[in-house]
């Protein structure tokens, strides 16, 4: 279901959105945010391959062919480590990816990679050539389970740089990226919160009340429509400076901001309907698990104080 559903909005067009910092940011984002509205996990690797393009566009890398899913593979792991071997004009990856979301499913990725002089480096990598062994899968959680995240082993796989050493962590575009994924999680939270909306409506309907689901409703209301204006004024700023050098203090902030709303959404609707939801409607479920796995790509106390020191006068 996921990969159809991902290689459908691929062949539909639906995932050619307007670069960040282009004056359509808002639309970007909007459209990453219903996409995970309707499907998680398939939000996920849409917006990844999203991201894909504006960094081979901001660092003037290969083109995407038509229908070709990208993956953006840039975690870092001590216990797993990619190398780039450089000769002459020649590039080629060994060692082991971790955390690649699409393993199975992507035609291509961004992969980072570290010199022999230790700088970190991008490249673009086709999934499809000799060299490329996705590992067997060691997820045991049941969300975001269909992502299909798991290591990649590279041996002496053809790679072509994207950008300068160091440019991928430097370039302006990191922090819309990152704020891109807020979207996302704004977009799945929606998701978890409509059977709360439902309930108090119906409840409504027939004439009665639930003063503690409306309360909970509110808050949850209260939350998302935060987070939401906190994203169109920061597409707004993004638009209004691409190059900016305060595009990480908004993004993180907002990434702060959608997690709370995430939090309150998936705490107050549990505790407003009880356990029926989470034990018998089997897309709810889903979207709960997904989600609290999906927004701890958040670090969570360390990106608050992260974000502290930068705002600290």
């Amino acid at each position: 279901m996921t990969a159809a559903l991902v290689q459908r909005w691929l062949d539909a067009g639906e995932l050619d959105l307007p670069l960040p910092g282009s004056g359509r940011t808002l639309s970007r984002w909007r459209t990453l945010a219903d996409l995970c509205e309707v499907d998680v996990v398939a939000g996920r690797l849409a917006e990844a391959h999203t991201d894909a393009v504006a960094i081979l566009a901001e660092l003037r890398g290969p083109q995407v062919r038509p229908g070709q899913l990208w993956g953006v593979w840039a975690a870092e792991s001590p216990d797993a480590t990619v190398n780039a071997h450089l000769e002459g004009d020649l590039v080629s990856l060994s060692g082991t990816k971790a955390w690649c979301s699409g393993a199975g499913l992507c035609a291509a990725a961004l992969v980072t990679a570290t010199t022999a002089a230790g700088q970190r480096g991008l490249y673009a990598v086709d999934l499809h050539g000799q060299g490329v062994h996705p590992l067997p899968s060691t997820w045991r959680n049941a969300g975001m389970a269909d992502s299909d995240t798991r290591s990649v082993q590279f041996t002496a796989v053809p790679a072509i740089p994207v950008g300068g050493l160091g440019d991928y962590l430097r370039r302006p575009g990191f922090w819309h990226g990152a704020a891109g994924v807020a979207a996302c999680w704004l977009g799945a939270t929606r998701a978890v919160a409509a059977p709360l909306y439902r309930a108090v409506a119906d409840k409504a309907a027939g004439g009665g009340d639930d003063p503690h689901a409306a309360a909970h409703l509110g808050a949850v209301d209260a939350a998302l429509a935060a987070a939401d204006a906190l994203l169109a004024s920061t597409a707004e700023q993004v638009d209004a400076g691409p190059a900016s050098d305060r595009g990480e203090v908004a993004a993180r902030r907002l990434r702060a901001v959608v997690e709370t709303a995430v939090d309150e959404s998936i705490a107050r609707t549990a505790r407003a309907l009880g356990p029926t939801p989470l034990a018998l409607d089997a897309a709810h479920a889903r979207r709960v698990a997904d989600l609290t796995m999906y927004v701890r790509q958040s670090h969570a106390e360390k990106d608050l104080a992260a974000l502290g020191h930068l705002v600290a006068r």
